[in-house]
């Protein structure tokens, strides 16, 4: 797992290997990622949307972009938790990921950014 807080906002990320996928006669690894949002600040926040900088053992990298997460743009209260999963697929076993949350302070009216610290994505038979 790994965590970064911003602005009292703490990013936790935990990613998992889940298989390989063929599409298009050509091998994909899957990932599934689950990040959880904590909101530590004294005030009220809105996530708008999101970055994310895929990248790739082969040196290919995919950026993505987008409105809330899954379909969502969860407002925080202080001390309030947002959980969701999502996946990528990868060209390669192993990879990054890393990006940022625009948010909003219902406070101060104030748009900032919550960086989502780097984690890897890796084939869990690498390890050993």
């Amino acid at each position: 797992m790994v965590q970064q807080v911003t602005n009292g906002i703490k990013i936790s990320v935990i990613s998992n290997f889940e298989g390989t996928s063929y599409r298009n006669y050509r091998l994909y690894y899957a990932f599934s990622y689950q990040v959880t949002i904590e909101n530590q600040s004294n005030d009220t926040v809105q996530l708008l949307d999101r970055y994310w900088k895929i990248f790739d053992s082969l040196n290919n990298t995919e950026i993505v972009e987008g409105s809330g997460v899954i379909g969502k743009k969860p407002i925080l209260k202080p001390s309030q938790i947002h959980t969701y999963k999502s996946s990528c697929f990868l060209t390669s076993p192993i990879g990054a990921m890393k990006g940022y949350y625009n948010m909003v302070n219902f406070s101060t009216s104030k748009a900032f950014k919550v960086y989502i610290p780097t984690f890897q994505l890796m084939v869990s038979s690498i390890y050993n």
